[in-house]
């Protein structure tokens, strides 16, 4: 049960939802995930802005930039999750599957840390996974995400 740390940025932030961070299984050997800590945030010219915070269940990742999970502990093995963020074709989003929304504004970052047993988790399925997605009506900066995650 090893632990990694992954980190993502959109740098066009828009009135509809832009993937910051994307996780899932690949299709070689598979493992679930546990997302238990996310910090959001921006770092564009500060203002008063609110960003609408997402993170949703996926069927298939879209086109972003792939992102290398870092293990937390230096002994543990590669991760098999891929991961991408700053995505420019969005990932495949199931309908009404939201596990976090929140809005915050600009000028504030935010984290959530799980209970324990309140994870957010992906299946051992090919492509399924999660994604934080940020959407604003005033901001059109760069927004930052960061996930940490355990696969199983």
């Amino acid at each position: 049960m090893a632990k990694y740390a992954i980190t993502g940025t959109q740098q066009s932030v828009s009135g509809t939802y832009k993937t910051v961070l994307a996780v899932a299984a690949t299709s070689g050997s598979l493992r679930r995930g546990k997302i238990y800590d996310v910090l959001i945030g921006t770092n564009g010219t500060p203002a008063d802005n609110y960003l609408q915070w997402d993170i949703s269940r996926i069927t298939l990742l879209g086109s972003g930039t792939a992102v290398t999970p870092v293990a937390l502990d230096p002994a543990d093995a590669a991760a098999l999750g891929t991961a991408q963020n700053n995505c420019t074709s969005e990932p495949t989003v199931t309908p009404n599957s939201s596990l976090f929304n929140v809005g915050v504004n600009q000028r504030a970052s935010y984290r959530w840390v799980a209970a324990p047993g309140s994870e957010l988790l992906f299946p051992a399925t090919a492509n399924n996974g999660l994604a934080l997605r940020t959407l604003s009506g005033g901001y059109t900066g760069s927004a930052t995400g960061d996930f940490m995650y355990e696969e199983q």
